[in-house]
């Protein structure tokens, strides 16, 4: 969809933005621009829909040079998201929402209509469509943001940070909320961060710039992870990048224990049956789990919930990567994690012993897989 070939961005000072950058950017998947400060990241982005002319090189959108093209009639078949949303404050939301297709010779109906199904598909309730943007939150203004992009539904989506001026609740399910978007559509997405931990949750393919606006590494995140170019992308990843590859590791293959789980309503059998056990997970009649106990801390009938410990952040097999797991199993007082269904029942607990022998395994395959693919 988008090639860029040879680019650099010199300013009349000399300031060089961009440095002879060359990227390849897939189809219908989501690249992640990431960097310092001063690395161009921002400066690529605005090239590409010429609202910053490259100095030296050329940008190609489906093999056609985008200087060959009106620069209006560029920028209407991209959508563009930019940080703290850009919304016009005397408009209405659905107004907001539907000022490209409006632009590009939309009826008001059918442009209206256009804007309340974005709403929905953002996840905004259309009750808001009559407000204004002061009376939104950041993060509902992020999402009409979103939703004004996608309004003429463009095949290229760019996004400057988009999310970073919200706080990391709203942030994260901004970040869910885009994946299962472009889950749904498919777009050309190009994206902005300084975020490390947000370009790998997104990015479908990472470029990682140096200071000066040039590459120093271009690859999907796994790879990123476990393969740092150089010393600057191994710091620039940080200390922690070992944690962060877990992300790509699966869950499924956990070995559970469904034997140290019982019932608040447990008679004095079954507890004494599993009195071996260190720390057993106590679940409600549903079998949502309420926290960890001693066995002999519990009595028949009568267990006292205020005495559990805490039972950590729960994981879904086969959903959840390993590193969720082992969050789960470290933020838990007994060293267990314990593993849930999709509503949330109890269906086993593994231990961080079981998860570290999951992770060497995992790390075998992989290396494996790169003698395969070496010839070795």
């Amino acid at each position: 969809m988008i090639r860029i070939e040879a680019v650099t961005k010199r300013y009349p000072d000399g300031t060089v933005a961009v440095d002879r950058l060359s990227l390849e950017i897939p189809d219908r998947a989501i690249t992640v621009l990431v960097g310092p400060s001063g690395c161009g990241k921002t400066t690529t982005l605005r090239m590409i829909n010429r609202m910053v002319e490259p100095t030296e090189g050329s940008i190609l959108l489906d093999g056609r040079d985008i200087r060959q093209q009106p620069v209006n009639t560029l920028r209407r078949s991209m959508g563009y998201v930019i940080q703290n949303a850009g919304l016009f404050q005397h408009r209405t939301i659905l107004d907001n929402i539907a000022t490209v297709p409006r632009l590009l010779g939309w009826t008001k109906q059918k442009a209206r209509t256009r804007a309340a199904e974005l709403m929905e598909r953002v996840g905004l309730d259309t009750a808001l469509a009559k407000r204004y943007p002061y009376q939104l939150s950041g993060g509902q203004q992020q999402r009409v943001g979103v939703a004004r992009a996608l309004a003429a539904d463009p095949p290229v989506l760019l996004m400057d940070e988009p999310f970073s001026a919200v706080d990391p609740v709203v942030r994260k399910g901004l970040q869910d909320e885009l994946l299962r978007i472009q889950d749904e559509l498919g777009k050309t997405i190009v994206f902005v961060t300084h975020d490390i931990d947000e370009a790998i949750k997104l990015g479908t393919k990472v470029a990682v710039l140096r200071t000066g606006g040039r590459l120093a590494q271009f690859a999907p995140p796994a790879e990123l992870l476990s393969a740092p170019a150089d010393s600057f992308v191994e710091d620039f990843l940080g200390a922690d990048r070992g944690i962060r590859r877990l992300s790509f590791f699966p869950s499924a293959e956990l070995e559970l224990q469904t034997a140290p789980i019982v019932a608040i309503d447990a008679g004095a059998d079954q507890l004494a049956s599993r009195a071996t056990a260190p720390y057993l997970l106590v679940t409600d009649l549903d079998g949502r789990p309420l926290g960890w106990s001693e066995p002999d801390r519990l009595t028949a009938g009568a267990v006292d919930r205020d005495r559990l410990l805490d039972f950590g952040r729960p994981f879904v097999p086969g959903t959840d990567s390993l590193r969720t797991a082992l969050d789960g199993a470290v933020l838990s007082p007994t060293g267990w994690a314990v593993a849930v269904d999709g509503e949330g029942r109890a269906v086993g607990v593994v231990s961080q012993q079981v998860i570290g022998e999951a992770i060497r395994a995992a790390h075998g395959r992989v290396a494996e897989q790169a003698d395969v693919k070496a010839g070795r």
